[in-house]
Order: structure tokens, then sequence, then C-alpha cells
């Protein structure tokens, strides 16, 4: 069983910097590869990053590359993403998502098991 749980979202002004943090309670952390979700009102979960589990490969939807950096420290039990050069479109809740299936492409929700809760972002313009 994987519990996680985000933190660090907020209000933030467009063009502003957020990082988002993913903490892990579970065993073997550096056996699951993770990923970041996001949610807009009225809107389905739309994928927005994800890294392997040694952390040597990060994949971003190209609604974020370039601003976005998904790390993981395993040590820690804890991935996180950080996002810049914030966009009122950016607003959402963002999940951190856990899956141990071997795979690489792992861009839709149903490619993972275990979910956060979730953590607000608001981008104000």
């Amino acid at each position: 069983q994987v519990q996680l749980v985000e933190s660090g979202g907020g209000l933030v002004q467009a063009g502003g910097s957020l990082r988002l943090s993913c903490a892990s309670s579970g065993r073997a952390f550096s056996s699951y590869a993770l990923g970041w979700f996001r949610q807009a009102p009225g809107k389905e979960r739309e994928y927005a990053a994800h890294i392997s589990r040694g952390g040597g490969a990060t994949y971003y939807a190209d609604s974020v590359k370039g601003r976005f950096t998904i790390s993981r420290d395993n040590a820690k039990n804890t991935v996180y993403l950080q996002m810049n050069n914030l966009k009122p479109e950016d607003t959402a809740v963002y999940y951190c998502a856990a899956d141990s299936a071997l795979r690489v492409l792992r861009i839709r929700p149903e490619d993972y098991t275990y979910w956060g809760r979730g953590t607000q972002v608001t981008v104000s313009s």
C-alpha cells in the first residue's frame, strides 16, 4: 500500500513559481514510477509529467514542457514538481500518482494505482 500526500499549492500571480511536493509513506518508494496530473473545474484529469523509478527519465505534456520540472528523492520518499512561468490556465487541483507496473508510457489516469488527495494551485492574471 502506498499513501501519497501532496503539498505546496497556493495562490500565485501569472509568471510566478511554485514547487509541489508529494510524500509517500509506503515502502519500496523507488519501485514506483510517479506522475503528476491536474484537474480544473469541469474538466477531465489531465496528465502533466511523470518520472521513472530511478529518476533518470522524465516526460512532460506539451502544455507544461519547458516550464515544469519533475524530480524525485528516493531517500526522502518524495517527488517534486517545480512549476515556473505559471499561467492562469495552469489553475487546477494537482495530484500525484504512483504505479509499479513495468511500462514507459503512462499518461492516462488508469496507468496509475495510487493517488494523493491533491493540492490546489491558483494562478491569477
